[in-house]
């Protein structure tokens, strides 16, 4: 085989010792060019030329960038999105493009029991009251139901969705999951209850956000939905920003229509911070890190580069998304 160019777009990553290490063991005179996500300069350097893209899954990859890769041989994300890349594009280009599918499963199953224990038990808010010298029973001030009389629902029940389901259930939490794509009949036998969202809304009082992003789930939960959720409710989202209404969140939290949320990822990545998402109280903003783990990071970077090398070699990966 001939010498491989290899692009990384990326602006997360300190180091790529794990990715070259993979690449030179195959090809050991493999180029590797690195940009940020500004790279017009860099496409029309040497990008065009370039044989495989690795890129984070924040890279604008639009049609016109992607049909002026005519040596690429396929497009490896880091991450689990992909809709920052024309993907059909790319497939009348036949360029491959790949995500890592269930990397971090577990991690952000983690991030979102976390979340629920937080509002259910708020150690942060029990030790800020200390300065104010209550003790006891009067420090607290919302009296909560143990977290196994209380429910859970699951909006989109894939791979994270189920993990998140069989974690609660450990919990013993009562969990039930809103999928159009999943019927009674799946859950036959389980401790899960497939229902609908409007129903689900009504009874939960944690609401976690696990669906893809498309057309059909874009502003999912808006104001009317915000309106079935129970005063002392709390939204998770860890899947887009864009599902959520943020201006209907913000205004359903501020008139106690519901009680809080917990936000891993907002409608405007990266950030603009004088955004009124970050300054209402009770909503928890954090910096997109739910999938973040020693594990998770690692496998993220290996599977990526490893389907970036398959596709060089002509062999379709299982995580490949247009082919």
């Amino acid at each position: 085989m001939t010498r491989p160019l290899i692009w990384i777009i990326d602006e997360e990553w300190a180091n790529y010792d794990i990715e070259e290490k993979i690449i030179l063991s195959y090809f050991p005179d493999a180029m590797i060019k690195y940009s940020t996500y500004d790279y017009a300069q860099d496409l029309k350097s040497f990008g065009r030329q370039a044989d495989l893209i690795l890129a984070q899954v924040y890279a604008e990859i639009p049609g016109e960038v992607i049909e002026q890769l005519k040596f690429c041989r396929g497009i490896a994300l880091f991450g689990g999105g992909y809709d920052r890349i024309d993907i059909a594009a790319a497939k009348r280009c036949d360029i491959p493009v790949t995500i890592v599918k269930g990397y971090c499963v577990d991690d952000i199953a983690d991030y979102v029991l976390t979340s629920m224990l937080y509002f259910n038990k708020p150690l942060i808010s029990y030790y800020s009251k200390i300065k104010e010298h209550p003790w006891g029973l009067p420090a607290v001030t919302t009296m909560q139901k143990r977290i196994q009389d209380q429910t859970l629902l699951i909006v989109g029940f894939g791979r994270i969705g189920r993990r998140v389901a069989a974690k609660a259930c450990t919990l013993g939490m009562r969990v039930l999951c809103s999928d159009p794509q999943l019927t009674k009949a799946n859950t036959a036998g389980t401790m899960i209850e497939s229902v609908d969202l409007e129903t689900g809304l009504q009874q939960a009082d944690y609401v976690s956000i696990h669906c893809n992003l498309m057309p059909s789930t874009t502003h999912l939960i808006d104001m009317s939905k915000l309106a079935l959720m129970r005063p002392s409710s709390v939204l998770i989202n860890t899947s887009r920003g864009l599902v959520v209404d943020e201006r209907a969140l913000i205004e359903a939290v501020k008139c106690h229509e519901i009680r809080g949320a917990v936000l891993d990822v907002v409608t405007n990545e990266p950030p603009q911070f004088e955004d009124p998402i970050y300054h209402t109280e009770n909503i928890i903003v954090t910096p997109h890190i739910s999938y973040v783990s020693e594990e998770s990071i690692g496998e993220l970077k290996r599977r990526a580069t490893e389907n970036a090398l398959s596709m060089y070699k002509g062999i379709v990966p299982e995580d490949v998304i247009n082919m």
